[in-house]
């Protein structure tokens, strides 16, 4: 039984959808949760008290504990407020799962500088928002965990959502590095990457979206949020209830050595041999990138 009680955990973006479907399992789980919610539109206007308020009602009804915090985590600022309150109503601050996310799609020949700023101040520059300051609580948790939302737009690509992707790739960068600093205070960062049927993709999905209820996501959060979670660094898809793992991996590739410096045209005869998926290692870290050419010089 994985228990989450006592865990205190915020949650960005809670007042709908995902992060709704993920503060509600894991207030029934027995976590503390702070839902956050700035109550804005899609695009990332407006504001209002109501989603994160109807969350927290959700939760408390059912016997769990909770309570809503309204601030932006597009600013330093709203990080920090979200974490103070956390700290003062609970005294601690376990966990942390950014999932609070805007839309501006547009093809790059379209695509405004304030549509690629919104969306990386929400994405990407809110991942540090939040983490920055919860970095402390986290590593005095002894069991800190961190769970940061990508997408198959920035693992993948998708069109029209250059600013989407770009940010949700860079939240994998920034897991990448957590990872490794955090190991001594084993604080574990890891990505989910879902797909599943929200504001933000009402109307992109067609027929899918039947089968791609938020909840079906949430499991593998609430896993990732828990003592019990011992993975870190790695990136999970979860959709309509199948869980899977993407992850960076570096083909074996060819060597041609230090004594003859490789010709344009070398890599032109050899490319199939360099892009060739036959060997692959998956690195565990940057320092792990010259084990490869150990290991193929070792054959």
């Amino acid at each position: 039984m994985i228990d989450l009680g006592g865990r205190v955990v915020i949650v960005t973006g809670a007042g709908g959808g995902l992060g709704r479907s993920h503060a509600r399992l894991l207030g029934a789980r027995g976590a503390r949760v702070v839902v956050n919610d700035l109550g804005g539109a899609v695009d990332g206007t407006g504001d209002g008290f109501r989603p994160a308020d109807a969350v927290v009602e959700e939760i408390t009804a059912a016997g769990g504990e909770a309570i809503a915090n309204y601030d932006t985590v597009a600013t330093p600022e709203g990080g920090a407020s979200m974490v103070r309150q956390t700290v003062e109503a609970f005294g601690a601050l376990d966990a942390v799962v950014h999932n609070a996310g805007i839309l501006r799609d547009k093809s790059i020949s379209k695509l405004e500088p304030a549509d690629l700023d919104a969306v990386i101040d929400v994405h990407l520059k809110g991942g540090f928002n939040l983490v920055r300051p919860a970095w402390e609580h986290l590593c005095s948790s002894g069991t800190g965990r961190v769970v940061v939302t990508s997408s198959a737009s920035g693992l993948l690509g998708n069109f029209g959502q250059s600013n989407y992707g770009a940010a949700k790739m860079g939240l994998v960068g920034m897991m990448n590095v957590l990872a490794v600093e955090g190991k001594r205070q084993n604080v574990k960062i890891n990505t989910v990457a879902p797909g599943a049927r929200t504001r933000m993709t009402e109307g992109l999905l067609g027929e899918l979206s039947e089968i791609l209820d938020p909840e079906l996501v949430s499991p593998i959060v609430a896993y990732l949020v828990s003592a019990e979670c011992e993975v870190t660094g790695e990136i999970y898809g979860a959709a309509a209830g199948r869980f899977s793992r993407y992850f960076v991996g570096a083909t074996l590739g060819w060597d041609a050595g230090r004594e003859a410096p490789a010709s344009v045209e070398d890599i032109a005869e050899h490319l199939d041999r360099i892009r060739s998926e036959e060997d692959y290692f998956v690195p565990a870290s940057a320092a792990d990138e010259l084990k490869i050419l150990n290991q193929l010089r070792s054959r």
